[in-house]
């Protein structure tokens, strides 16, 4: 068992208040299938089947995301951070909770932080009363800035706020006030993203008007700069982090770390030296129901895959690229079961101005990073 390679646990909770109609996570609006408590017994029994394949390793991060994680009671999460406690072993970790502010109750966060979560990740998306309305959000400008205000007051000092841009008929001016409102907030980290059209959305099927590229590109250079200005650190794609505030867990996906999946439709990637050396990914069943049935039957698992060699290179730089410092080349040659030379064979077509391989390190380039999709096409 490798058991240098570090590992975090992601648990999903899949119902929301609304459907957002740009979402397509495995997301269900709280209704009649909701059950919390059948929920939490099927998560732990999860737990239970995915402790063996992970060895003696401990857990370096948890994340509980959705969905809307705040809809179960404070006791609830507090039972899986405990039993993943009892199972792996971990003190003072990092264990973050999505939120959004339409849920948020002072006594309630008060207890999320007492059950053990040390950090939130607040779904603000904008801080504009119109766009929210398009974006199908349950809370308005006022409830976000309350919101923030009472995950301070709960305790929380390690935070991050979801923002989105390219919104509906949404102006440079509007995205950049988003951004100044989110950095006066004060809050350690930001998640600054593009709204994309996703398959299988409302969106999709009824798109609404969304700005130009060229408009695009404004929005995006113009926020960058307020966000620099304001003391972030650009480490990857979307995320601007304050020093020493990094998300720990993305991290680790982005370094190709482990992690368990529990819940419905979570996915997992674990490495495993049973067989020689392989990696492998599963997925649980993605209705609750009947996540619920199969995992209290001791069969949560829906799918498993070997990630074949011939693949591991991509996959492995489809996440490390992400980072703006890429992954130390000691990273990729543990983590992916390679060597040094089929990684250099694999990237000798691409130009040396998008991706540079020295130091030690593999990362984009600053115009790399602008073009990692032609990067990524490369390697295909």
């Amino acid at each position: 068992m490798p058991t240098d390679i570090p590992l975090s646990l992601y648990v999903h909770i899949p119902w929301c208040v609304k459907k957002c109609p740009y979402c397509d996570f495995n997301s269900h609006e709280k209704n009649s299938t909701f059950d919390e408590d059948g929920y939490v017994d099927a998560l732990l029994r999860d737990l239970d089947q995915e402790h063996p394949s992970c060895g003696s390793r401990p857990l370096q991060s948890i994340f509980f995301g959705g969905g809307t994680p705040s809809l179960f009671s404070a006791g609830a999460i507090g039972t899986v951070i405990d039993h993943a406690r009892t199972l792996f072993g971990f003190g003072d970790i990092e264990i973050t909770m999505e939120a959004n502010p339409g849920t948020f109750e002072q006594q309630k966060f008060t207890a999320f932080r007492e059950a053990g979560i040390t950090r939130l990740s607040i779904g603000i998306q904008s801080f504009d009363d119109a766009q929210l309305k398009r974006l199908g959000r349950i809370h308005d400008r006022e409830q976000a800035l309350n919101a923030i205000e009472m995950a301070k007051q709960a305790g929380f000092d390690n935070m991050n706020l979801d923002l989105m841009f390219g919104l509906p008929q949404q102006t440079v001016q509007q995205a950049v006030d988003d951004v100044r409102i989110a950095c006066e907030a004060g809050v350690p980290h930001l998640s600054h993203y593009q709204l994309t059209i996703e398959p299988n959305t409302y969106f999709h099927k009824h798109t609404p008007v969304l700005p130009e590229s060229d408009q695009l590109w404004d929005i995006q250079t113009q926020c960058q700069s307020v966000l620099a200005e304001q003391g972030y650190d650009q480490y990857e794609i979307s995320a601007y982090s304050k020093p020493g505030r990094r998300c720990l867990h993305n991290v680790n996906y982005w370094q190709f770390g482990d992690y368990i999946g529990i819940g419905a439709g979570a996915h997992g990637k674990i490495t495993s030296d049973r067989h020689g050396f392989e990696l492998r990914r599963r997925w649980k069943h993605r209705q609750p129901q009947q996540y619920i049935e199969q995992s209290m039957a001791g069969d949560a698992i829906s799918g498993e895959q070997k990630i074949e060699k011939k693949e591991l290179i991509f996959e492995f730089l489809l996440n490390a690229l992400r980072l703006r410092e890429g992954a130390s080349l000691a990273i990729f040659e543990q983590r992916s079961g390679l060597s040094l030379e089929q990684l250099e064979q694999a990237i000798k077509n691409i130009d040396p101005a998008l991706l540079s391989l020295d130091n030690g390190q593999i990362a984009a380039s600053e115009k790399g990073f602008l073009f990692l999709n032609e990067i990524l096409q490369e390697l295909v």
